[in-house]
């Protein structure tokens, strides 16, 4: 089955008056329908930036200078504005971490609502307001009826989440890209919106995108994670695989960070050193400053290279068994 999503090295770069800044090279991945692809680094790592280019919302000076964003087959990079513009919110839609980067402060909620649907569809005011109604209740907001006539303040920080989330499938878009919209959410509320975007996903055959920096949220979430370091993708594979037997040192070190349940008083493994400067990039693997692996020959550049069924690793001397 032809996927979704197909990205095919993505290249982002900012440029300023001391010439371009690489924020984000050779990105490439596939995505199916109704699968779920987490996607997990440090802040900085180009994490959201990669969904920012796939739906062309990057502001200047910062634009993508290569690659393709296929989106059933369709690259999106070749669209004009207003092509664009149709797209989004129909077949690509977004939703962002503070939800009120989606909402009008100064809008009822059923204005937004109606306003979203009326952007892609001609539609009656009692057909709007019976979407309204569905999309609401679909996302499990109580007395969904009455919120319409509310402000975005007069809800909870979870409600509000859930509008947004209801937004962006309104109409039943084939893709999804989530950046990191529980962070701010305690954690009941967080796995309640987990909960119900998974739910939805498979039930829609929605293809999402999961930005987050928190690994235990995406080993229960997705299908399978990419790992981003200083702008690459430096692993990719199965979510089982790559959190049980990690190839690249990077991942190694991003599992070992996490709280484990009976390590009481056991310090955190920690990765020496800070990822990198995008502005002063270590020549080939920008990890290898704080590899324990490295060698001369990481100064050029690695290819993603297969590190076992299904999995690609961008490293010279992966690990293996999970042990350095």
């Amino acid at each position: 089955m032809a996927p979704v999503l197909d990205l095919k090295a993505l290249n982002t770069g900012f440029f300023t008056a001391a010439g371009e800044i690489p924020a984000l090279r050779d990105v490439s991945f596939s995505l199916g329908r109704g699968e779920i692809l987490g996607l997990v680094g440090e802040s900085g790592s180009g994490k959201s930036l990669t969904g920012f280019s796939i739906t062309r919302l990057i502001a200047a000076p910062g634009r993508v200078t290569g690659g393709e964003v296929l989106l059933h087959g369709q690259d999106l990079l070749r669209l004009g504005p207003e092509a664009m513009r149709r797209v989004r919110g129909a077949k690509v839609a977004m939703i962002f971490q503070d939800p009120m980067m989606t909402l009008n402060p100064v809008l009822r909620i059923g204005t937004q609502i109606r306003d979203a649907l009326l952007a892609h569809e001609r539609l009656g005011r009692a057909e709007v307001r019976a979407r309204a109604i569905a999309a609401l209740d679909q996302v499990g907001i109580p007395s969904p009826e009455a919120r319409l006539k509310a402000y975005p303040h007069q809800l909870s920080g979870g409600m509000r989440q859930r509008v947004a989330i209801a937004i962006a499938l309104l109409h039943a878009p084939d893709l999804v890209i989530a950046d990191e919209p529980t962070t701010a959410l305690d954690v009941t509320i967080q796995g309640q919106i987990l909960a119900l975007v998974q739910r939805l996903c498979r039930e829609r055959g929605t293809a999402l995108i999961w930005i987050s920096h928190d690994l235990s949220v995406v080993a229960g979430l997705a299908d399978r994670i990419a790992v981003m370091y200083a702008g690459r993708i430096v692993e990719i594979g199965a979510v089982d695989d790559l959190l049980d037997d990690p190839a690249h040192p990077y991942t190694q070190g991003l599992i070992a960070s996490v709280p484990t349940p009976g390590r009481r008083q056991a310090r955190l493994a920690q990765i020496p050193g800070r990822m990198p400067a995008l502005t002063d990039l270590p020549p080939g693997c920008a990890f290898a400053p704080r590899c324990p692996r490295a060698q001369a020959a990481c100064e050029a550049m690695p290819a993603m290279t297969p590190a076992g069924e299904g999995r690609m690793a961008r490293c010279l001397y992966p690990l293996t068994g999970g042990a350095a």
